[in-house]
Parts: structure tokens; C-alpha cells; sequence
């Protein structure tokens, strides 16, 4: 048997009875056709890339399965049949069974945050300014005195 890991998005719209129903309807097919479901990842309600029938949103659906070959064609025969599923995708993997994805955490803005959350900004003592300094004297060129006369006059 084969490692198979199958991706589906749902319509958001649906409900959480019949969404909950879906999934598992896909997860007595793998059972039912000789196949095991290692696990079933909801990941929920994502943005999706681009509009699909007019939906901007789905909810995601990630499942990890041991199966036959013939398998992933049934699954995706049934996918296609089936009016809430948006897309699906099928993928042969080798290896360990990844590690569950923990979901992720909704977006909170900064500015939504509560105040009592934000740490009080420290209060700075006043400091004085420096005392303005005076205009310094322009400095003076002292001229040499000369002590000797010119030849001239010496005579």
C-alpha cells in the first residue's frame, strides 16, 4: 500500500453538520475500499488565493492515508461529484508521517490591543539645557617689534 496525503477545501458556507459529515464520508471511503486514514488535519476557514465560484474563502481539509493505487481515482472521482468540495489535490509521499500543524492564531492589530496589555512608556525627568555659551574674542595677530633699525637710518 501507498502513502497518500489528500488536500480538500470546502465551501465555508456549509454548515458545521454537513461539514463534519463530508469529511467523514471521505474517510469511510478510504475504509470502506481497503485503504486505512492515518489522520484527519482541519486546518478551517482560510483565505484562498483567488476567488473560486465567486468564494473568497474555504475551509481546509488535510487527510493522511495508506492505500491501494487505485484508490486516489476513486477519491477524487467522488471529490468531483461532490457540490461543497471546491478543490482537491492528491499527492504520493515517501517517508514518516509529518508532525501535526497546529493552528494558527487570528490577527490582532496593534491598535485593537487592549491598554492595560501595552507596558506604561517610562517617565523621563526634565533635563535643563545648557547655559548658552559667550562669543568668543577674535584672536589678536601680534605683530613682531623689531629692536633694530634699518641699515639705512644706522648710519
Amino acid at each position: 500500500m501507498n502513502q497518500y496525503e489528500v488536500m480538500y477545501v470546502i465551501d465555508p458556507a456549509l454548515e458545521d453538520s454537513a461539514r463534519i459529515e463530508l469529511i467523514n464520508r471521505f474517510s469511510d471511503l478510504v475504509k470502506k475500499n481497503g485503504g486505512e486514514v492515518d489522520r484527519v488535519d482541519e486546518w478551517g476557514k482560510r483565505r484562498l488565493a483567488y476567488a473560486i465560484q465567486y468564494k473568497t474563502e474555504g475551509y481546509y481539509v488535510l487527510m493522511y492515508i495508506k492505500a491501494p493505487a487505485e484508490l486516489p481515482r476513486e477519491i477524487e472521482r467522488n471529490m468531483q461529484i461532490s457540490d461543497s468540495v471546491l478543490r482537491y489535490l492528491t499527492v504520493r509521499y515517501e517517508g514518516e508521517l509529518p508532525a501535526k500543524r497546529e493552528p494558527q492564531k487570528p490577527y490582532v492589530a496593534r491598535d485593537a490591543q487592549a491598554p492595560a496589555e501595552a507596558a506604561p512608556a517610562p517617565v523621563a525627568e526634565p533635563v535643563e539645557a545648557p547655559a548658552p555659551a559667550e562669543p568668543a574674542e577674535p584672536e589678536t595677530v601680534a605683530e613682531p617689534v623689531d629692536d633694530e633699525k634699518p641699515e639705512s637710518e644706522a648710519e
